[in-house]
């Protein structure tokens, strides 16, 4: 027996399989896709059940990939199977819609009434015998965020039945119009503050206001916790305890030889350095676990919080029609913000989007324009001596890059971007125990997915780097990078290394003393030219080889146009 929960986005769908399943949980993509679903198990008469959490729709016609993924996994459900049809009891209509498609596959079935609570505290009275005797399936009140109602809701699942009636398409919003003449009634009641709140989020000039300070502050959030467990824990983790056993097993392989290199790396002053050795066992995993991880958590730990608070999906309807001109939606705001914190995280969820031409403009845009938090402390850093004027040139160059780009993109690429189809849940405080397995579930497949890809591309870019064809790049590469860009020689090893580490590579530009004119384009080209490994190989999983080598294209288009063209503006500027 299988349980199916199927429901509009934003239903709380999540947090009532959480409940039902507790901790073992596994996302997949299903097969032949890059959608996410979830299973787990429950004990239902003290047997194991699999429960499959299917992406949510809103209707057995599916107009985008997700819910193609959801009216497949239901046509191929086995007899006996369940469906746990989950729907916000605050927007019953809408929910009803999707569930009188459901009555058609002749499955049994049970409904969820779940946010019972905000239910009658916004007027809403669901006569839930009535609704139950309309449809002829069981209905169960649930408030997911607290656990009340799942028990009787998992034993109702035992309880299952098929819909006596089926309806077709033309009759199913008149029955839906029917169901809540005879079962809904609504009180009248005042706007609370936060659905004022809510209001003004979506308002132009409000909403825009209040992004700036969220985001801000979550930003803000964001560099806060990642600093503070790479510097209190995972780096002295790395050199205090790590590097010695490493330094062992260095002494045990002779400290030199190709082994050598591939599991250490090389030595620098007879030490480990993490961000340059580039050895599977230090480099490896000192880029994935003590660099990129934390900005993964802490990004996921922010970006649940706006989740599960309502505040993301307002966000994308902010955004949505600016989006539109660089041929994305409002939902392509999240890959941009996950990749201030990380590319890593910000190519991966590059899959949200529908369709594969969204997904190509979206992670080639994050790549190329949208710098990580590490790379812009660097940057910070670099470039803060000149001055702010620097760092409004630099980063504004980015964001001018990214519109100008992706307008571009839009245009030439064939297809067309659809709407947003998002739901507007009310603010609500987030459940923090679901929130915390929320953020696990997604560091774990962060781990699964990305890992394996960045230690695969730390052993290429080691295998590069020892054959000397790093080098034999950054030769290549000088004339261009000293005659159209104007940058002094000694920055062609340093733009060189950019592919391995961004941040490295802008530390190595320090000591050259570079003028206003070089640090701001030597800034701008490392930003643009290339990915670092890490995004590279995870940009390879998701986009395949073809259209990853397409991307590094545009890449490398785009920082020989920028940088030469910044170079010849700043000249005649600055001089």
């Amino acid at each position: 027996m299988k349980v199916a929960l199927v429901g509009n986005p934003n239903v709380g769908k999540s947090a009532v399989f959480n409940r039902l399943t507790g901790a073992s949980v596994i996302v997949s993509n299903y097969p032949g896709t890059t959608v996410e679903f979830t299973r787990g198990t429950m004990r239902l008469g003290g047997q194991p059940v699999e429960v499959v959490d299917l992406p949510g729709t809103y209707s057995l016609e599916p107009t985008c990939k997700a819910e193609e993924v959801t009216a497949q996994a239901l046509e191929e459900l086995a007899p006996g199977d369940v469906i746990l049809n989950v729907v916000d009891s605050t927007n019953l209509e809408r929910g009803l819609g999707l569930t009188l498609q459901l009555t058609r596959l002749r499955k049994p079935m049970v409904l969820a009434l779940n946010m019972w609570d905000e239910a009658k505290h916004t007027g809403v009275q669901i006569d839930v015998p009535v609704l139950e005797k309309s449809l002829g399936v069981p209905c169960v009140p649930v408030v997911a965020i607290t656990g009340e109602g799942i028990r009787t809701l998992a034993e109702k699942v035992r309880q299952a039945a098929v819909p006596p009636h089926e309806f077709d398409n033309a009759e199913r919003w008149r029955e839906v119009g029917n169901l809540l003449g005879n079962a809904q009634k609504l009180s009248h009641r005042h706007h609370t503050v936060l659905e004022r709140l809510g209001d003004a989020s979506l308002r132009p000039l409000a909403g825009t206001a209040i992004a700036f300070l969220v985001l801000g502050a979550s930003l803000g959030a964001i560099w806060v916790l990642g600093e503070g467990l790479i510097r209190c824990a995972l780096r002295p983790f790395f050199e205090e305890a790590w590097g010695p056993l490493m330094l062992n097993l260095s002494a045990l392989l002779g400290g030199r030889g190709l082994l050598h290199d591939l599991l250490i790396g090389k030595l620098t002053e007879g030490g480990i350095d993490y961000g340059g050795s580039f050895g599977l066992l230090t480099t490896g995993l000192f880029v994935p676990f003590a660099a990129v991880l934390p900005y993964v958590f802490s990004f996921y730990l922010v970006l649940s919080i706006l989740e599960d608070s309502g505040y993301l999906p307002r966000l994308a309807v902010l955004a949505d029609r600016f989006m539109h001109n660089v041929g994305l939606h409002g939902m392509g705001m999240i890959p941009m913000l996950l990749g201030l914190g990380c590319n890593v995280p910000g190519a991966l969820s590059g899959r949200i989007m529908e369709s594969e031409r969204e997904r190509f403009i979206c992670t080639t845009l994050m790549s190329i324009a949208v710098p990580c938090m590490a790379q812009t402390a660097m940057i910070v850093g670099l470039a803060g001596r000149h001055g702010p004027q620097a760092l409004v040139l630099i980063f504004g160059t980015l964001l001018l890059v990214w519109f100008v780009l992706g307008v571009i993109l839009n245009g030439l690429l064939k297809g067309e971007s659809p709407e947003i189809l998002v739901d507007i849940p009310p603010y609500r405080v987030p459940y923090f125990k679901g929130l915390l397995k929320k953020v696990w579930m997604r560091l774990v497949a962060f781990i699964f997915e990305a890992v394996p890809f960045v230690l695969v591309g730390v052993l290429l870019a080691n295998l590069l780097y020892s054959l000397g064809a790093i080098d034999l790049v950054g030769r290549l590469a000088e004339p261009v990078v000293t005659g159209l860009m104007g940058l002094p020689r000694e920055s062609v090893g340093g733009l060189a290394v950019g592919f391995l580490r961004k941040d490295v590579a802008i530390g190595m530009l320090a000591p050259l003393d570079l003028s206003f004119r070089q640090t701001v384009v030597a800034c701008v080209v490392l930003a643009v030219y290339f990915p670092c490994v890490a995004t590279f190989a995870v940009m390879l999983r998701e986009l395949g080889a073809l259209k990853t080598l397409k991307a590094s294209a545009i890449m490398a288009l785009t920082a020989l146009t920028v940088g030469t063209l910044m170079n010849l503006v700043l000249r005649v500027a600055v001089g």
